[in-house]
């Protein structure tokens, strides 16, 4: 039987698109809340880091975010997921966790590293000036941070936060190694039905670019927008 056939088989008749759609809707779904959550912490990090005046607590947890952000940064995703996934976790007496929920927590943490160095950057673009106008205007460093510097900062770095997503979106690929069902969970065991592994993993391929493509192409509107109204 030809390899087309094989895969159509196994794809349209045995009902194995049923596994694509439900890969695709997880590998979205890892991407888009890991990114939440990495937004959300890279930014408490790229604010707490950059503030000029530290307390002694804050300095502590500056040493910690930085060995944080240097391990999430400095080892391979698929390493952070396996070592949590298999090694963390059991010590804590929680073996056998949900792999989702658990793949999507390191997946923001992960990119909670990355997001942390892009706000950073974003916040040290903006002009000295700026934070020194506010405070003469009488606001403390805190509300200068908040009304001033931290606006400016997310509208310079939100280019670089669509790239982040869609190299988390191209990450999410090594998700099975936890037993999460994403797209290529659903292509493997779709290739593993039928001993044939090219067409499913040719078209697995094709799903992934598909999707940056896809991905690629708003950021791409959002930044020419962004560079007209820099324009105005």
């Amino acid at each position: 039987m030809d390899k087309i056939e094989i895969f159509y088989r196994e794809l349209i008749t045995k009902g194995g698109y049923h596994l694509v759609i439900e890969g695709l809707l997880v590998t979205i779904l890892l991407a888009v809340v890991g990114l939440i959550i990495g937004i959300v912490i890279g930014t408490l990090i790229a604010i707490l880091i950059t503030k000029e005046e530290k307390n002694t607590f804050e300095r502590v947890l500056c040493v910690f975010f930085k060995l944080y952000v240097g391990f999430f940064r400095g080892t391979p995703i698929v390493v952070q997921l396996l070592f949590i996934y298999f090694v963390i976790l059991p010590l804590f007496g929680l073996a056998g966790s949900n792999a989702l929920i658990v793949a999507v927590i390191i997946f923001g943490l992960n990119s909670g590293a990355y997001v942390s160095e892009i706000i950073r950057g974003g916040i040290l673009s903006v002009d000295s000036g700026q934070n020194e106008a506010a405070r003469a205007l009488g606001l403390n460093a805190n509300s200068s941070m908040r009304f001033v510097v931290f606006p400016q900062s997310i509208k310079n770095a939100l280019p670089n936060l669509g790239n982040e997503f869609i190299t988390l979106l191209k990450e999410t690929s090594v998700a099975n190694y936890v037993t999460v069902h994403d797209l290529t969970y659903a292509f493997k065991t779709i290739g593993s039905a039928s001993y044939e592994y090219m067409v499913p993993y040719f078209f697995l391929a094709l799903c992934y670019l598909v999707l940056v493509l896809v991905a690629s192409y708003f950021v791409g509107i959002y930044e020419r927008k962004l560079r007209k109204s820099d324009k105005r």
